[in-house]
């Protein structure tokens, strides 16, 4: 079981990296996911006058806005980044966060461009089923292209089978912190939103 279901990723993080280099792990005690489809729409003008019953058509053109509210805690712990391995307090971790919001998609040190939330699956890709095992949150479907899910999409991206996959690539568009004097931790709201970042 790992010690941690939530973590950020920053640009300068590589697929061997893993869970614990070039990442900010979160104690994550919510998370919310919202999901809105985007869809242009229109009433068909004099549509009553035929069927008795007005009529709107839509064209679903594949368009959503995806985000995840989380709220939790930071805590002391270590961080491993530029090769070396160091302890930082939950305040320290708190104000390299805020540095990251602050900075831009250039500075890949800094910038968080990945989202880790592990969910429980017992179905893998193929819809067999499995030993149960920790899977990051996706938007991806189930099957290869134009199968099971993927009927009818030729360039599918790959469902994971692991907790090593990809997260959600996206950007934090607020982080919030409190710090109180009389706990070591420091309380934490964050609001990413997915998207596919440029340059």
């Amino acid at each position: 079981m790992p010690d941690y279901y939530v973590y950020l990723k920053t640009g300068k993080h590589s697929g061997n990296d893993g869970a614990t280099i070039n990442t900010i792990p979160l104690r994550a005690t919510s998370v919310s996911v919202s999901t809105s489809k985007t869809i242009p729409s229109m009433q068909v003008p004099l549509s009553g006058l035929v069927t008795g019953e007005s009529e709107t058509v839509a064209l679903d053109i594949g368009m959503a806005g995806k985000n995840l509210s989380l709220s939790g805690f930071i805590i002391e712990g270590p961080l491993t980044r530029h090769g070396s391995t160091v302890t930082m307090t939950a305040h320290e971790i708190a104000q390299l966060i805020h540095s990251s919001v602050d900075s831009t998609g250039v500075a890949k040190n800094q910038a968080i461009v990945e989202l880790v939330f592990l969910i429980p699956s017992k179905v893998d890709k193929d819809y067999n089923e499995v030993t149960e095992r920790n899977i990051p949150f996706t938007y991806h479907a189930r099957g290869d292209n134009n199968e099971f899910d993927n009927l009818n999409v030729p360039f599918r991206t790959e469902f994971p089978d692991s907790e090593a996959n990809d997260g959600l690539k996206g950007f934090i568009r607020q982080f919030s912190t409190t710090f109180t004097a009389d706990t070591v931790e420091v309380e934490f709201t964050l609001e990413f939103e997915i998207a596919r970042i440029l340059p």
